[in-house]
């Protein structure tokens, strides 16, 4: 594994050869040869075949991402250099992944492994509203919604978007303020579900390397806890994302790499941006230290990753890196609507399932896309439970796109409608005393359910 000597080395890459601006960067760097290898290799998508089984196009598009990062690079915005890497270098990136990575400590310890295509090993469920900007007044309450569930097995949660009534700005006080209250909340919310040692994904209320250092105190992100390391579009990192990474070295906590690669962007549809995806998650494997790796593609006008060519780069990439390099690949879920809609839990089910059978970890749900704080602990119980039934029942890869075709007829409107799905917050979805579903949430998610059933999914 790497050290803080290659690290540093690789940083100091950023500050060597010429500048160049970013517009040239996207254009010259991005666009024009993600382009060029999508026609090379011969990339390309089905709508109506989102879990494709094509073993020659995963090593394709495995072979086009490989010769996009060692040919051009990974770009820092601060610098405005390039950060080169050899061949040799993402090769031995790619052989150090982690396949054994505990999560968690004590009784409540969880060990990540890669799974494969249609693998009867269940996925790891990291529960929580990822990112999600949420008010103080709610936090606790939804965090716990989510932290009670049985069938979880690892803890996230969105953001807070004020501490003590006073807004939460970026490189402030705030900001630190934020970061350590949130990781309050979840330790005492653990404490209280019985689950003191559960993994985390934390610190999501640190936008900046600020926040992320405020993360590192005595009770709060553990050295068997994760965090962020983020990426812009397209692979662009700037000088915050290197602290960032750096902030594990002598303390040990986990880097999460993430990359959202934007469908109809600089890097074009489905199958460019999947081979840029695969290629951020190879440099993310030196310049960012990962332990392992969330998938989290946005299209460009549905963002969320319930879209049809969003689910179809999930699949690919998880499907790619289980042939090619066994990895840790978690797939966030981000459905478009919100709490009390049956369209939200249409969209947990149609991504849960082509996740789980293109071997990759679940985490979420993002209702809404993360804009508002309507997401509950109820579509994420839905997550783990079509999750773990679908590994189960060990359902094929042309079982699950039949399903998930079907469950696109029943959400896929919401994509074009006027206005937005996102349905009610919180506190009008759950019982703010018992952090119970209402009545009319529940009778949705027992409807829904038995539709599932119907359509084929055998939950235990």
């Amino acid at each position: 594994m790497m050290d803080s000597k290659q690290f540093f080395d690789l940083c100091k890459r950023s500050k060597r050869g010429k500048k160049i601006e970013k517009g040239d960067w996207d254009l010259d760097y991005i666009t024009i040869p993600v382009k060029n290898l999508v026609e090379k290799y011969d990339l390309h998508w089905e709508k109506e075949n989102l879990i494709p089984e094509d073993p020659e196009m995963f090593g394709r598009m495995f072979e086009a991402a490989k010769e996009l990062i060692t040919t051009v690079g990974m770009y820092n915005m601060s610098t405005k250099k390039v950060i080169h890497f050899t061949e040799e270098e993402i090769e031995q990136g790619l052989h150090d992944m982690s396949t054994e990575l505990v999560m968690g400590e004590g009784k409540d310890a969880y060990i990540l492994v890669p799974r494969g295509i249609e693998d009867e090993k269940a996925p790891a469920i990291w529960a929580g509203n990822p990112g999600c900007p949420t008010p103080e007044n709610l936090y606790y309450e939804v965090v716990k919604s989510v932290a009670q569930e049985p069938i979880i097995d690892l803890l996230t949660c969105g953001s807070l978007i004020d501490v003590d009534g006073h807004k939460v700005k970026n490189g402030e006080v705030t900001e630190i303020l934020a970061v350590r209250r949130e990781l309050d909340y979840l330790r005492k919310v653990l404490d209280e579900v019985g689950r003191p040692g559960m993994g985390l994904l934390a610190a999501e209320s640190a936008v900046t390397e600020i926040g992320d250092l405020a993360a590192i105190s005595e009770g709060r992100l553990r050295p068997c806890d994760s965090h962020l390391v983020s990426f812009f579009n397209e692979l662009i990192v700037d000088n915050g994302n290197l602290l960032r990474a750096a902030n594990k070295l002598g303390y040990g906590m986990r880097n999460a790499s993430l990359a959202c690669a934007m469908i109809g962007g600089m890097a074009g549809d489905a199958p460019g941006a999947c081979l840029v995806m695969i290629a951020s998650i190879m440099a993310a494997n030196l310049i960012g230290m990962a332990d392992y790796h969330l998938c989290h593609p946005i299209h460009i006008t549905d963002i969320a990753t319930t879209s049809r060519s969003c689910l179809w780069l999930q699949s690919v990439l998880c499907q790619t890196f289980a042939t090619k390099a066994p990895a840790l690949i978690v797939c966030d879920l981000w459905p478009a609507s919100g709490a009390m809609t049956k369209e939200l839990l249409y969209e947990v089910a149609a991504n849960a399932i082509v996740v789980t059978v293109s071997g990759g970890h679940l985490e979420g749900v993002g209702a809404t896309a993360g804009s508002v704080p309507n997401g509950t602990g109820l579509e994420v119980r839905f997550m783990g439970e079509i999750g773990k039934a679908v590994a189960a029942q060990h359902m094929t890869r042309k079982e699950a796109n039949e399903i998930v075709l079907k469950l696109l007829d029943k959400y896929e409107h919401i994509f074009k409608a006027p206005g937005s799905n996102w349905g009610v917050r919180f506190d009008e979805a759950y019982d703010m005393e018992t952090i119970q579903p209402l009545p009319e949430w529940n009778q949705m998610y027992e409807e829904v359910k038995a539709e599932l059933a119907e359509m084929g999914i055998h939950f235990l």
